[in-house]
């Protein structure tokens, strides 16, 4: 089995969905409604789809929820941290070395919590 897509609520699907394609590479292929759809492709033909959330308030992800993106070397992640600090992104914490990954995390518009790691061999 593969995974094919995952569908997460937010506030501001534009938002979002411009967050994904400036910062992680995704291509928007699909809108719908007045800000309340977005399909976005990634490498390898994973899907991530935007819809809008119908009720107000923050989104009450689970503890820990987050989507998790690896690249290839350390030098990647130092990188994607830099192209993000670069576009002004706030509350950007440090790179940092946890349970034997290189990684930083960073907050999506809508709340949603985004690993970018490398894992070492071994």
């Amino acid at each position: 089995m593969q995974l094919n897509h995952l569908d997460l609520p937010v506030p501001d699907v534009a938002a979002t969905a411009a967050f994904f394609t400036t910062h992680f590479g995704f291509r928007l292929v699909d809108t719908r409604g007045n800000n309340g759809f977005a399909l976005l492709l990634g490498e390898g033909g994973f899907a991530l789809v935007l819809t809008r959330r119908r009720t107000a308030g923050a989104q009450d992800y689970p503890d820990n929820f987050h989507i998790g993106f690896l690249v290839d070397s350390d030098a990647a992640v130092h990188a994607a941290h830099a192209r993000l600090q670069a576009a002004g992104v706030t509350d950007l914490p440090p790179v940092s070395f946890q349970r034997g990954a290189t990684l930083f995390y960073v907050h999506a518009p809508g709340g949603i919590l985004v690993e970018v790691s490398h894992r070492s061999p071994g």
